[in-house]
């Protein structure tokens, strides 16, 4: 199902980065985000609520700017 937040968003496993591209255009990555909560952002009916609930202001993050976000 669209988000009317979220646009996109990719998690590496490797890093436990996950990158968000908001539908305002702003892109954030998140930092230590465990595989588990990753998957449940997958699986989330509203990513929107998910990433309220469980990823925003609970993992350290950087807005990235268009030169350097690339394509999530």
């Amino acid at each position: 199902m669209p988000s009317s937040v979220i646009r996109r968003y990719a998690y590496d496993p490797r890093s436990h980065r996950l990158r968000i591209r908001f539908v305002s255009g702003e892109t954030y990555d998140y930092e230590d985000v465990q595989p588990e909560v990753a998957a449940g952002l997958d699986h989330a009916v509203s990513k929107g609520r998910f990433f309220g609930l469980n990823i925003r202001d609970r993992y350290p993050f950087r807005r990235m700017t268009d030169q350097i976000s690339g394509e999530v």
